[in-house]
């Protein structure tokens, strides 16, 4: 079998195939380019990365890699409640910083947010970000069950 049709197999299994719908929370900031804020597929919603606009002004919660991650973070948590989750619900992040040396002020924000809450995560640092963003999170989490 095809590594490519084994692929699509298991995502099949998972509920991926059998149906997707793409939520519209409000507010969080609008996206920047051709994709949506998330999609949930079965039972797991996958968020698109999001970076620390205050959707209320359109500006960066502040200057700082705090108020930028707090406001990721709140952004994040606003896309989930529109499918039914929140970050309790959080499997999965994936972590992109513009410098490394922030990454324990990033950790200290991050974990009193997330409190007891440890999905999978991987933190990677990239040269740059959509808008001179200091940090950009996209995360997975799966819908409790009872949730429509």
């Amino acid at each position: 079998m095809d590594i490519r049709f084994a692929a699509i197999a298991v995502l099949c299994g998972l509920s991926a195939c059998a149906s997707s719908a793409v939520a519209e929370p409000e507010p969080t900031p609008a996206p920047i380019g051709p994709y949506s804020p998330s999609v949930r597929a079965g039972d797991l919603v996958f968020v698109s990365g999001q970076i620390g606009i205050d959707p209320e002004t359109g500006e960066f919660a502040g200057p700082e890699i705090e108020d930028q991650a707090m406001q990721v973070l709140a952004n994040i948590d606003r896309v989930l409640g529109a499918e039914c989750s929140s970050l309790a619900d959080v499997v999965e992040a994936k972590v992109f910083l513009i410098d490394m040396d922030w990454y324990g002020r990033f950790n200290e924000t991050y974990a009193s947010i997330m409190g007891e809450t440890r999905p999978a995560r991987a933190v990677v640092e990239v040269s740059r970000l959509p808008r001179d963003s200091l940090v950009e999170i996209m995360v997975t989490a799966y819908v409790p069950e009872g949730c429509e």
